[in-house]
This record gives structure tokens, C-alpha cells and sequence, in this order.
């Protein structure tokens, strides 16, 4: 039974913009589940919607991470040349942050919220059924929906097929349009790839550089307490080195929440990217296959001629799917893109000014002082 959140955040948005989008979702509430078998994360998904093919207008379920990774295989496979959004990896690198922890769980709880949103806001995934019975469905429902899927052979037989038209090389009537997105996705994949490991790097030393700091400030108020006569400096250095201390903590939120998702998010979209154009690829191959076939065995040419022309549309349609998708994908990587790299700039600013006028101001007071005690000296 469908059950009413109280989201004051999803019903502000709901009441206030009913004409631009008619469903939202939210991911949070995580819960932890430890079984004599495993241990694993639930989260609450609340969806509020105002589509007429849902029976009601609020629901309340709980998914876990492989619910999660069922809808991503079940939209694959409807719609295998579209570019379905990533999720974040089952697994984690080891001296990253511990499983189950409070961070990894709040990052993996961000990442399936976007995930889930931008299916929604995707104009043919939002309407896919797979995805309504994930919002919807109650943990039994969606188990036994589940077992609805395709059978072992199935799978077997699609993998075999995928992989006999990967092993034939090369297409050969590839549009030029494809071969362009593929040598940009080339390049796009060895470029984020290589920002996401800077990225990391950066944000390690920067945690390396706080840790040592926390340290440092300390040490000059110990002192100051043997050394009377420049007391008041030795507290004035520690107390800019704590507030440079809370700032650089700052910095490295904006970066472990804004910078450091987003890059890698497009680092699993650009794998994404090249298995979507491989299944393309795969369309266009069994065409050609066919067309080959037609010309050495004209005595079946009326067989192979409806082969041929279903096979033409299915190439038609995925090449369709793929150049709409592609353009929608390639305008919000660049949004979000210009986005991310526009907040850094803007907080290594304020970061950098918050600093600089911590210890100008701590000159300006030495300066002072140091003007004081010239002044009494002078004194007969």
C-alpha cells in the first residue's frame, strides 16, 4: 500500500513547478540489515507524481543495491543504444573509505538519488515500465516480477550473439557520424580518466596537508606559554592557523561533494558510452551479415530480403535513439561540466581570500603592537 512521505523539499518542488516536471524522487533514510548470511544497505525511495498511469500520487518502498542494479540491466535491454545513467561500482578500492561506513554510505546514497533522477528526467526511460514497478512495488512484488525475467538459455543465447558479432571485426557500413562519436569517446574517456585520478590525488594531499596543520597550530600555543614576551604572537599565529585549518576542511568538502562525483560519474558514463556504441555496432554487424549472406545465396533471396528490411528498421532505429541521446548526454556533460569546475573556482577563491585576510589581519595587529612599543622606548 502506497504510503505519503513527509518531504518538505520534494512537496515544495511538487506544489511549485506542477507543469515542468510530474514525478520525484528522493533516495535517503539508509538502514543497515545484518542476516546470518550477509550484511546490506536499504534505502527509502519516495516518489511523488501526478502521471495518470500510476494508481496513486505518493509511494513509499525500500530497495537495495541490487534492486538498484536489476532496473540499470532491465533498461539496458530495452533499450540497448540509449544511454542509460551510471551507478556507483558494488565495490569499492581498497584505502578509499571503509564499506559501511557513514561516508561511503551517504556518497553511494547521493549517487543512486541521481541515478533514479535522471532516469526520470530521461523522455524515454521515465516511461519504462521496469522502472514504474521499481518505484512502486512492494519488496514481494518486486522479487516475484523479478523471476519473470528471462530464462538462463536466453541470456546465453544473446550473450553468444553478442560476442559472435564482436569477434567479426570491424563494421563495415558505419556511418561516419558513429565513427566520430567513437573517436570522441576515445579521447573523452583518456581525459576524464586522467582528471578523476589528479582530482584524487589533489583531495588526498590536501587531507595530508589538514592533518598536519590540526598539529601545527597547537604547538604554537604551547610555546607561547614559555615565552612570555612574544606570547601574544605565538597565540596570534595559532589562532590563523586554526581558522586556515577550518577553511581548508571547507575546501575539502566542496571538493569531496561537488568535484570529486561529478568526474567520477562521467568516468562510468564514458564506459557506458562505448558499450552502447558497441552495441550499435553489434545491430549494424548482423545487417551486414545478412546482406553478405543475400548475395551468396540468391535461391533464398525472398527470406533474407524480410530479414534484411526488419533489419534496416532495427539499424534505423537505433542509430535514431543513439544520435537524440547522444545530443541530450553531450549538452549535459558540458552543463554539468562548467558547473562543477565554475564551483571549484569560486571556492579556492573564497578559500584563498579567507586566508589572506586571516593573516593580513594578524599583520596588521603585529604592526600596531610593534609601533606601541617604539613609542614607550622614546619616552625620556
Amino acid at each position: 500500500m502506497p504510503i505519503s512521505p513527509s518531504s518538505m523539499i520534494n512537496q515544495y518542488k511538487f506544489e511549485d513547478e506542477p507543469e515542468l516536471r510530474d514525478l520525484f524522487i528522493t533516495v535517503d533514510d539508509p538502514e543497515s540489515h545484518i542476516t546470518a548470511i550477509e550484511t546490506f544497505i536499504t534505502y527509502r525511495v519516495v516518489t511523488k507524481t501526478s502521471r495518470g498511469e500510476f494508481d496513486s500520487s505518493e509511494y513509499e518502498v525500500r530497495r537495495r543495491y541490487q534492486d538498484f542494479l536489476w532496473l540499470k540491466n532491465k533498461l539496458e535491454a530495452a533499450h540497448p543504444t540509449l544511454i542509460i545513467p551510471p551507478l556507483p561500482e558494488k565495490f569499492i578500492m581498497k584505502g578509499m573509505v571503509e564499506r559501511f561506513s557513514d561516508e561511503f554510505i551517504e556518497t553511494r546514497r547521493k549517487a543512486l538519488h541521481k541515478f533514479l533522477n535522471r532516469i526520470a528526467d530521461h523522455p524515454t526511460l521515465t516511461f519504462n515500465e521496469d522502472f514504474k514497478i521499481f518505484l512502486t512495488a512492494q519488496a514481494w512484488e518486486l522479487s516475484s516480477h523479478k523471476k519473470q525475467g528471462p530464462g538462463l538459455l536466453s541470456r546465453m543465447g544473446q550473450t553468444v550473439r553478442a560476442v559472435a558479432s564482436s569477434v567479426r571485426g570491424g563494421v563495415k557500413n558505419r556511418p561516419e557520424t558513429f565513427t566520430e562519436m567513437n573517436d570522441y569517446m576515445e579521447t573523452f574517456s583518456q581525459k576524464i580518466n586522467v582528471l578523476d585520478k589528479i582530482a584524487h590525488r589533489i583531495y588526498k594531499e590536501e587531507r595530508e596537508y589538514f592533518n598536519e596543520m590540526k598539529e601545527y597550530g597547537p604547538i604554537h600555543t604551547l610555546w607561547s606559554a614559555s615565552e612570555e614576551d612574544i606570547a601574544d604572537s605565538l597565540k596570534g599565529v595559532a589562532s590563523c592557523i586554526d581558522k586556515c585549518c577550518k577553511a581548508t576542511e571547507k575546501r575539502m568538502a566542496g571538493l569531496s561533494e561537488n568535484l570529486l562525483p561529478i568526474l567520477h560519474e562521467y568516468v562510468l558514463y564514458s564506459e557506458i558510452l562505448m558499450g552502447v556504441l558497441k552495441r550499435r555496432d553489434q545491430i549494424q554487424g548482423e545487417l551486414d551479415s545478412k546482406v553478405d549472406a543475400l548475395a551468396n545465396k540468391k535461391p533464398e533471396k525472398d527470406l533474407f530480403s524480410e530479414e534484411i528490411g526488419k533489419l534496416e528498421d532495427k539499424v534505423e532505429c537505433a542509430n535514431n535513439a543513439l544520435k537524440a541521446d547522444w545530443d541530450r548526454w553531450k549538452q549535459n556533460m558540458q552543463c554539468d561540466m562548467r558547473s562543477t569546475f565554475t564551483n571549484v573556482a569560486e571556492n579556492n577563491l573564497r578559500y584563498y581570500e579567507e586566508c589572506l585576510a586571516t593573516w593580513e589581519s594578524f599583520l596588521a595587529s603585529q604592526t600596531v603592537d610593534l609601533h606601541v612599543e617604539e613609542d614607550s622606548e622614546d619616552k625620556p
